[in-house]
């Protein structure tokens, strides 16, 4: 088994979601755009540069993206390393980085998520549930994506400059029962967030 390492970020260049749908046309469980390129796909365009691409899949799911995306390396990844993917790597870390052989360039993040059949359970608060008609929306192409209050409720716990105008770009396309939402999930994981204020005033 091969050791740990640190990945080099630089050798991102990440998957059009277009691509990623192409690659995992046929998987049958549900899987999903997530972030800030689920943002876009809520908006009809692309908003700004995207140094890299997730998607979320429930965990009992993984193994069929895995087995889609075979001629590719995968690494889980957590504290700052890429692992090898065995059931302590697994266990311990929910995203994984998929490599292209030979090259060593990274094309995508898979995150591992807590499904119950199928219910979401939003993996920093188990209290927040959804079913998956409520979690996944669809582009104009086809392509799943993550409703927009699900994708902004993940970037508020660490708000970067390009998460907060993410927020303030998508926030007026909200309507009452997103905003409400997301106003009442970030009580309850980040209370007294700057954006409850926001979602409040709109």
């Amino acid at each position: 088994m091969a050791d740990p390492f640190r990945p080099d970020v630089s050798l991102w260049d990440a998957w059009h979601p277009a691509e990623v749908a192409r690659k995992l046309a046929g998987v049958e469980v549900p899987w999903y755009v997530t972030a800030g390129w689920a943002l876009d796909l809520f908006q009809g365009r692309q908003t700004r540069p995207h140094d890299d691409l997730e998607i979320a899949v429930p965990e009992h799911g993984f193994a069929a993206i895995r087995e889609a995306l075979g001629d590719f390396e995968l690494f889980a990844v957590g504290e700052g390393y890429a692992h090898p993917l065995d059931e302590r790597s697994l266990a311990r870390h929910h995203q994984t980085w998929v490599r292209e052989r030979g090259t060593g360039v990274w094309r995508l993040d898979v995150m591992r998520e807590p499904w119950e059949g199928d219910t979401w359970v939003c993996r920093r608060d188990h209290r927040i549930r959804l079913p998956a008609k409520r979690v996944i929306a669809h582009d104009g192409e086809g392509i799943p994506y993550a409703q927009p209050e699900i994708a902004l409720l993940f970037k508020a716990k660490a708000t970067r400059e390009k998460d907060q105008a993410d927020f303030e770009r998508v926030l007026p396309l909200l309507d009452r029962d997103r905003r409400r939402w997301l106003e009442q999930a970030l009580e309850l994981i980040h209370p007294g967030h700057r954006w409850l204020e926001e979602l409040r005033r709109a």
